[in-house]
């Protein structure tokens, strides 16, 4: 737990603008987070070529 607080004291500028801040990153995250788990589906199973058409198909 201290190391925590720590973290956040050390963090505070960081902490304090995401907090108060308006601004998000959360449309960028989830879009990321569809391609990660549309590549994991796909370990193993074809090349880059396939995978980019899943990606393109599954982002419209």
């Amino acid at each position: 737990m201290k190391n925590f607080a720590k973290g956040i004291k050390n963090d505070h500028h960081a902490v304090e603008q995401a907090i108060n801040s308006d601004i998000s990153s959360g449309k960028v995250e989830g879009h990321i987070n569809k391609m990660k788990t549309i590549k994991r589906s796909m370990y193993g199973r074809a090349g880059i070529d396939l995978l980019t058409k899943m990606l393109l198909a599954k982002n419209r």
